[in-house]
């Protein structure tokens, strides 16, 4: 069926560094630490200079390139070496000025460095003995620093790294200890960086529900199903659910990769039959609907899914696929609230109008009554869960991570652009040509 299905459908508040240093020690338990400088005689002696890029906010042809002293790691902190970068949608979003989900921290004309996501080496640490993380130790970052366990805090959102707190676009990056974990071996650079937005988001989306230890995968998965066995748990877990990822950005290829690898049922849409085919091919996706032939994508989803609709969604559109996806959901399943790539406001065809007094057609409502997306008439017919999902805590990013490990996940990367070469690959990024994550080395 699958195979006839793919033939078919797819042709079918920014602080000064003395804050935040004072913040982080204020933060960090006070406990015996180490400090080394270099793990042999053959590493080469750390510079006294770094380069670094940075943003007022401006637009991504304002970003500028300069020089800067390498910082120093207090106690409790490590000075790690950044390998790569990979960047996010929201990356551009505050480079352009456009991430208004909270007042901008910066003061006029003020600069920060840009974007959340690097993979690299410890080359100072002053971290104490039991965060394991000496000299040598490969590492990635934590999107929000604060956020180490459920639940998120409106506080976590200001540890938020590439803003409001300076980012990772640079050589060199001081870090405390709570703000990294530990890369898995296998893992090379420009892959490990790739994972703490993306992939972290599309974990949280397929297992916030779930009780930390109890992934999609695991033979306690389905724990809450009482008096069955390890074998009906286990086909309801890889026969009956579903996840549908739209389109083929870092968030819904994590999210793929993540549900075939757990044994689930996987459909992506996109805009392209090429990527669909990847997808397929080598994925693993096991049904795929191209938006553009199929406007109504959700007729052949739930064709695919024998009329049952998918468990678990990646809404990544917005207001133009919000619609759709309800109605493509199983009964009771859930609706991951992620991007919105088709825009942030509201749809014309969906909603209210201005005067509306909530949708009962009074004065100034001039939207049909039939283009009104009425949510809650939508989550009830088939009682859906809709959540928006910022990114997740470290402990479940821990707990990917030994996923990624058991089942070898090689991250998707589309491409990799030189460090000197960040406005290029920023442009590359807004353009949505990518299948996976767009990466910057830093390193040579």
């Amino acid at each position: 069926m699958a195979s006839s299905l793919w033939q078919t459908v797819t042709s079918l508040g920014r602080r000064a560094p003395e804050q935040q240093q004072q913040q982080d020690q204020q933060q960090e338990p006070q406990q015996p630490t180490a400090t080394t400088t270099t793990s042999t005689m053959d590493d080469p002696p750390l510079p006294k200079k770094m380069k670094q890029w940075t943003t007022a906010l401006d637009g991504l042809g304002k970003l500028a390139q300069s020089e800067v002293d390498v910082p120093e790691p207090r106690d409790g902190e490590v000075l790690v070496r950044i390998e790569a970068v990979s960047l996010n949608y929201r990356d551009t979003e505050v480079i352009k000025g456009e991430y208004n989900h909270f007042p901008s921290l910066l003061a006029p004309g003020e600069s920060i460095v840009p974007c959340s996501d690097m993979a690299g080496t410890v080359v100072v640490s002053r971290a104490p003995a039991d965060a394991q993380l000496p000299v040598g130790a490969r590492v990635i970052s934590v999107f929000l620093q604060d956020h180490l366990t459920e639940p998120l805090r409106p506080e976590a959102l200001a540890s938020g790294l590439g803003y409001p707190l300076p980012g990772v676009l640079c050589q060199y990056r001081v870090f405390p200890a709570r703000g990294l974990v530990r890369c898995p071996a296998y893992l090379a650079p420009a892959e490990a960086a790739t994972l703490p937005v993306a992939a972290v988001t599309a974990w949280t989306s397929l297992n916030w529900m779930r009780p930390l230890g109890a992934h999609v995968g695991t033979a306690d998965a389905g724990c809450a199903d009482k008096g069955k066995g390890k074998d009906e748990i286990k086909n309801k877990e890889t026969e009956r659910r579903t996840a549908l990822v739209q389109g083929t950005g870092g968030v819904a290829i994590a999210g793929l990769q993540q549900a075939h690898a757990a044994g689930m049922r996987t459909i992506v849409t996109s805009s392209s039959d090429a990527k669909l085919a990847r997808a397929r091919d080598e994925l693993g996706a096991d049904a795929g609907v191209n938006y553009r032939t199929y406007w109504q994508w959700q007729e052949p989803v739930m064709d695919a899914t024998d009329g049952r609709g998918a468990d678990v969604i990646f809404e990544t559109g917005g207001a133009r696929t919000l619609r759709k996806s309800f109605a493509s959901v199983a009964f009771g399943g859930v609706i991951n609230c992620i991007g919105y790539l088709s825009g942030k406001l509201d749809d014309g065809d969906d909603n209210n109008g201005e005067g509306g007094g909530g949708g009962g057609g009074g004065d100034g409502d001039k939207t049909p009554q039939l283009h009104r997306l009425n949510v809650n008439v939508l989550a009830l017919r088939r009682n859906v869960t809709l959540r928006g999902i910022i990114n997740g805590p470290k402990d479940r990013f821990e707990e990917m991570l030994g996923f990624y490990e058991d089942k070898k996940i090689k991250p998707v990367v589309d491409k990799v652009f030189a460090f000197d070469d960040v406005k290029d690959a920023l442009d590359y990024l807004v353009k949505g040509k990518h299948f996976g994550k767009v990466v910057i080395q830093v390193a040579e």
